[in-house]
């Protein structure tokens, strides 16, 4: 059984999907998590604290499903292992839609929101950094600052396709082949 304060992300996490960040009211919420709207306050202070904790659950829920592997499969080579993560942010599951559009839904509120903005400063580094570190398992001769910018153009790339896809504007096949195409020209500079 999830804790409250999980069951009550997880509510947050499908409420910003739905309906964005402006649609987010925490009478909703409350009834969304089965909960009293006083245990939202009390676990989360304010509105604020709502979406500062659901930046942080879905990163971690994130990290989670792209992460997790069969520990009785062969190892991956670096280049599966870093192919298949970015693979797994455009799996057509409810929890992956879930996150990329509360991600998307985020992202677009901290145009307004300064605290939100850094905080998704900081989330967007770290799997930036992420990303850098399984491109440097495969080209480990390459410096740490084409890394580093590799790894925040393959990003801002998956976010992209990921918001085309969740709209409707590409298939996911599609958006599949263009991430691997770019992993490819990444890895090919990277030489």
């Amino acid at each position: 059984m999830a804790s409250r304060s999980t069951q009550i992300l997880e509510a947050a996490a499908r409420v910003i999907a739905r309906r964005g960040i402006r649609g987010l009211r925490v009478e909703e919420l409350a009834a969304e998590a089965g909960v009293s709207t006083a245990l939202i306050y009390y676990y989360f202070k304010d509105r604020s604290g709502i979406l500062r904790h659901t930046l942080e659950f879905i990163s971690q829920r994130a990290e989670r499903y792209t992460s997790d592997r069969d520990p009785d499969a062969p190892p991956l080579s670096p280049r599966e292992e870093l192919e298949g993560t970015l693979l797994l942010e455009l799996q057509d599951t409810v929890e992956v839609r879930e996150n990329s559009a509360a991600w998307g839904e985020l992202r677009a509120s901290a145009v307004f929101d300064e605290l939100l903005r850094e905080d998704l400063a900081r989330a967007t580094l770290m799997w930036a950094q992420d990303v850098a570190v399984l491109l440097g398992q495969v080209r480990p001769m390459a410096s740490a600052s084409a890394l580093a910018a590799a790894g925040e153009r393959l990003t801002a790339l998956l976010e992209g396709l990921s918001m085309r896809w969740l709209g409707g504007g590409i298939k996911i096949d599609h958006a599949r082949a263009l991430l691997l195409g770019a992993v490819e020209a990444e890895l090919t500079a990277l030489r």
